[in-house]
């Protein structure tokens, strides 16, 4: 999209305040997401459950979320994105209450899909509609206002999460999620209406079916490489070699058909959209693989307490809020390229000191160290984000939100699992402390290679202004 306006012009006050009521409904998934995770083995001993059947309360949440995501993209085209984003909502706040109530591992399980199909088609609507609503213009600081969510839950999450747990019911996890989501609907009766973009779009069911089943086999052998520590299991190689076959067939038909399909794929050609997707999907690798070793490596190496090393995590969370409003800026008035490069090399020298971190080293230059991450982290996923949009058309929007939501969360899942792979590899060459934190030493070090590797596809990111 493009933006004939300053770059020196502040954000539309109309915009600013959508902006500002829709990010407090996103609010609820992005933070249940990260204190979930740290109640899987209260929620274990609590429901009598195993471990591997408590892990699809996350798994299955995944799961849905990606399945709902190409539905977004059809619903926005085709109905009021205010009465989507409201009903969105409305079953997430469902199913948060739903999973307070749960009676055993299954319900939860069953309440957990009803949470993702709302944060689903809540998560793509936010982008769509605001990407719309602005005329593409101001993205870097729009992108700013998005990235609110995780400026905020990076600090509160972990911490939170810790705090309840170890001192709180499991289900008061759940209850949290329920005063953001009556305050965001009741802010959202306020949103303008913005009028379909084609209200007689058919349904692209063929497309919607290879997609989500592309998701959902790549997904879920991407899951199982954690437990069966590689590909050669079958349990992990025919999940994602059916993916895989899914997305060959998507590309084909999204190629050949004359409907309105859910993703264009020609949207690839276009240098800017296909860099930014290729860096969105080895962030998963940057952050969120790396955040899954970060809190072990507290709690295994430091000896830290859950809720402690939720703390020692702060910093980052800290660093990414330092920086994000400043890259919007500069990637207002210089574009995305030179942000993204300088960003991850800064993240880059935040994770240096870890390839060398023991139980020895002083927790202040481990914080200092998170401060700088977080800066870096906070700098690159602005610009690539804003990037995204760079030269789409305005029917084009929701293509490149669905293709952008998948591949993060693809992204994200294949990353946790290969640096635990890695891990577990690295941990079974000997029994020591010694190395246990070569390990984690080591890992740290994959975790730099990624982010470097990540300057080469943002080479091709624009320069030019929005």
């Amino acid at each position: 999209m493009k933006n004939n306006k300053s770059p020196d012009e502040k954000l539309n006050p109309k915009l600013l305040k959508i902006a500002l009521i829709m990010v407090l409904g996103i609010f609820a998934p992005a933070l249940d997401s990260t204190i979930v995770n740290v109640a899987i083995k209260t929620i274990s001993a609590e429901l009598h459950s195993s471990i591997s059947i408590v892990q699809w309360v996350t798994t299955a949440y995944i799961l849905s979320l990606g399945i709902a995501v190409p539905f977004a993209g059809w619903l926005d085209n085709r109905f009021s994105v205010k009465k989507v984003y409201i009903t969105a909502l409305v079953i997430f706040f469902l199913g948060s209450v739903l999973a307070s109530l749960a009676w055993n591992i299954e319900s939860l399980i069953v309440f957990r899909i009803v949470q993702g199909i709302g944060a689903g088609i809540m998560l793509p609507t936010l982008q769509t509609t605001l990407i719309q609503y602005s005329g593409g213009q101001k993205l870097g600081s729009l992108m700013a206002i998005l990235g609110i969510p995780t400026l905020i839950i990076p600090i509160l999450g972990p911490v939170l999460g810790g705090f309840l747990v170890n001192n709180l019911p499991w289900r008061v996890l759940f209850y949290v999620n329920i005063p953001i989501c009556i305050i965001a609907l009741l802010l959202s009766l306020k949103l303008p209406k913005i009028d379909p973009i084609n209200s007689k779009q058919p349904l692209d069911s063929v497309g919607i079916l290879l997609l989500s089943g592309a998701f959902i086999f790549l997904i879920f052998g991407i899951s199982k490489m954690r437990s069966a520590l590689g590909f050669t299991s079958m349990g992990v190689f025919i999940p994602i070699i059916a993916g895989v076959v899914c997305v060959i067939y998507f590309v084909m038909y999204s190629l050949k058909t004359k409907n309105e399909c859910v993703i264009d794929v020609r949207l690839f050609a276009l240098k800017s959209f296909s860099s930014s997707s290729l860096l969105l999907f080895v962030s998963g690798f940057i952050t969120t693989g790396t955040l899954f070793i970060l809190p072990l490596f507290f709690q295994q190496v430091r000896n830290e307490t859950a809720l402690a090393a939720g703390l020692m995590l702060a910093p980052q969370g800290v660093g990414m809020l330092l920086t994000r409003g400043a890259a919007g800026k500069l990637t207002d008035q210089i574009g995305a390229r030179f942000v993204v490069m300088v960003s991850l090399i800064i993240a880059a020298i935040g994770t240096l000191p870890f390839i060398f971190a023991t139980d020895k080293t002083t927790s202040v230059f481990l914080i200092l160290a998170l401060l700088v991450r977080g800066a870096g982290l906070g700098g690159f996923s602005i610009p690539i984000m804003a990037s995204v949009y760079d030269g789409l058309a305005k029917s084009q929007i929701s293509h490149g939100t669905i293709a952008t939501r998948i591949l993060q969360q693809i992204g994200g899942a294949s990353g946790t699992a290969i640096l635990a792979i890695l891990f577990q590899h690295y941990i079974s060459l000997g029994d020591s402390f010694e190395n246990i934190i070569n390990a984690y030493n080591r890992i740290f070090i994959v975790s730099i290679c990624f982010t470097l590797f990540s300057i080469i596809p943002a080479l091709f990111l624009p320069l030019k202004k929005y």
